[in-house]
């Protein structure tokens, strides 16, 4: 598990989902490189919100931290 600070995941994932950079940032490479190689659907795009949006209900730690 890697702890990421949750406000960043949060952002990258809803701007720059499409692309994986929230999935990069966590440390999840192979992730990262699925939603690069299909970022020209809207399939990662929404894969990201969903993701920021299940992200928004994970309780964080003292210094704004979860675990991904």
């Amino acid at each position: 598990m890697t702890e990421v600070n949750k406000v960043i995941y949060i952002v990258l994932a809803l701007f720059l989902g499409s692309f994986g950079i929230h999935k990069f940032y966590a440390g999840k490479k192979l992730s990262g490189f699925l939603h690069l190689a299909f970022c020209w659907t809207f399939i990662p795009h929404l894969i990201a919100i969903i993701s920021a949006i299940m992200t928004l209900f994970v309780p964080s730690d003292e210094n704004g931290n979860i675990a991904v």
